[in-house]
């Protein structure tokens, strides 16, 4: 984990929405009236990892010496005495006992990412901090090996973009209408407890099951926002929290997606991708300048729009091709720049001759948009999404956004305005956002030249925690930057402050 960018991270943030209340009088007590001691006090069976001989992902933890075991949960807190669920764990054992600091619980975002299988690179990446601890993964409640939701999705919302007019808008108003409508007839009764607060609560029943007296925690993207419930909720139980490429708390769940700064950042990004393919052009082909590469880049675009672009088995219209171009402006790596070059080639191809093959790379990318391949991961995202706000139920003001949010950022205002299945949710959240504002001690990372978690997002969590030090990594463009960018000076810090548990005396500008 400890390279420049590794496939586990991820691409996408998906965060959002709205202002909260105080914490539930219920969270963070061990006392019989909450209703939760038999799962605080549950005997943990670890075991085999691998479910099946067709089980690669459990048979490679088993080979890496890691250990599972399902944790069982109330399904709905305020109920505990009610119908239950299980969430998956995988569990590596600290090797410096002699410095033991406790369980880890690290996550990926997503926000329902499933991370058991990441564990033995979790271990990797940390090194001799990492040993000091049990580095657990956790699929949150719904995903991954955790009873996960699968709403038989054929395609994708996201990330999928309102496109160049009205019609491309009405297209992705009825997908995501079609996909609301099938969670609802699958899933309806559990959809209002896919909640990030929710999979906070999970947090603290598997630390009490594992008789932890501290939970420590590394989120990264959405993850950040788990964190942030779990010291927000169970600021008693707090560890070692780290916070990395965070979101603003007082925007959770999916109406983050339409901050117009993130819309004209990405603008910004796509430039300067431009200004690099223009030095190459005698290699990339795209324009000898900046503005010809991006007059390339609006030429596929609006051919898409009038006729869907035939790329290997898939169409790929106006809608889908803004975000394609957002997974790859994620960092600012050679590797995604030419990867972006070659994307914009095969597009381009593909308008002026009738079709075209894809990289390897693109035909993952669009199948896993025009596909029902990723149904169950981008389902139970979704869930949480939807589960962790309230938005507006009015196509027309989603709309309206859209135009305005096109007229600043042309190709990505209407990525991020676009419509959602949220609009149609079956089962909206029961439970009002708990608000973020404490003193617990934390550490935020975050790159001054974040695309999706934008700079001011990290500052916003660092206000929030009052009791937080952040450090920024200036000159930088990564989404997921501690053990993935290979930062010296933002390895080092955090690595002191897992080991010691002491913040850093001052907020830190880390330059590479």
């Amino acid at each position: 984990m400890n390279t420049r960018r590794t496939s586990i991270l991820g691409a996408a943030l998906v965060a959002s929405a709205v202002f909260a209340i105080t914490p539930i009088a219920y969270a963070g007590t061990d006392a019989p009236d909450a209703g939760l001691t038999r799962f605080h006090h549950q005997r943990v069976e670890w075991k085999s990892c691998q479910h099946g001989t067709d089980d690669t992902e459990g048979r490679a933890l088993d080979e890496a010496g890691v250990q599972c075991a399902d944790i069982r949960v109330p399904l709905d807190y305020t109920r505990p005495r009610g119908r239950t669920i299980t969430v998956a764990v995988a569990r590596s054992k600290a090797t410096d006992t002699a410095r033991y600091a406790g369980p880890l619980i690290f996550n990926l975002g997503g926000p329902a990412n499933p991370v058991l299988s990441t564990v033995p690179l979790a271990r990797q990446g940390m090194g001799a901090t990492g040993a000091k601890f049990d580095i657990i993964g956790m699929d949150i409640r719904f995903s991954g090996r955790s009873s996960p939701i699968d709403c038989g999705w054929p395609a994708s919302w996201l990330p999928r973009s309102a496109g160049t007019d009205r019609e491309s808008f009405n297209r992705m108003v009825a997908l995501s209408k079609d996909l609301a409508r099938r969670c609802g007839r699958t899933n309806a009764d559990v959809l209002p407890f896919a909640t990030t607060a929710n999979a906070a609560r999970d947090m603290d029943v598997i630390r009490a099951a594992l008789g932890a007296p501290k939970l420590s925690f590394l989120g990264y993207s959405q993850g950040s926002y788990l964190g942030a419930q779990y010291i927000q909720q169970f600021p008693q139980q707090a560890g070692r929290i780290v916070l990395d490429s965070v979101i603003d708390p007082d925007r959770p769940g999916v109406t983050i997606l339409s901050d117009r700064t993130v819309a004209l950042r990405r603008e910004v990004a796509l430039r300067q991708w431009a200004q690099l393919a223009a030095q190459h052009d005698d290699q990339l082909h795209l324009g000898s300048t900046p503005e010809r590469v991006l007059a390339t880049v609006q030429r596929v675009y609006q051919a898409a729009a009038r006729k869907p672009l035939h790329v290997g088995p898939y169409l790929v219209d106006d809608t889908v091709i803004p975000g394609v171009i957002v997974n790859l402006l994620i960092d600012d790596s050679e590797d995604n720049a030419l990867e972006l070059a070659a994307t914009v080639r095969v597009f381009e191809q593909a308008a002026d001759t009738g079709s075209a093959e894809p990289t390897e790379a693109l035909a993952t990318t669009l199948a896993g948009q025009l596909t029902g391949r990723n149904s169950v991961e981008r389902s139970a995202a979704t869930a949480v999404q939807c589960g962790d706000t309230t938005t507006t139920r009015d196509v027309e003001t989603t709309w309206r956004d859209v135009e305005a949010a096109r007229a600043t950022a042309p190709l990505f205002g209407p990525l991020g305005s676009n419509i959602t299945p949220c609009t149609f949710w079956p089962n909206p959240p029961q439970q009002h956002p708990i608000r973020i504002r404490n003193g617990v001690p934390a550490l935020v990372v975050q790159a001054a030249g974040e695309v999706n978690a934008i700079l001011e997002m990290g500052q916003a969590m660092h206000r929030d925690l009052s009791g937080s030090r952040m450090i920024t990594l200036a000159g930088a463009r990564d989404h997921g930057i501690y053990l993935f960018r290979g930062s010296n000076c933002v390895d080092l810090a955090v690595n002191a402050y897992l080991a010691t548990g002491n913040l850093p005396t001052a907020d830190l500008t880390c330059t590479e």
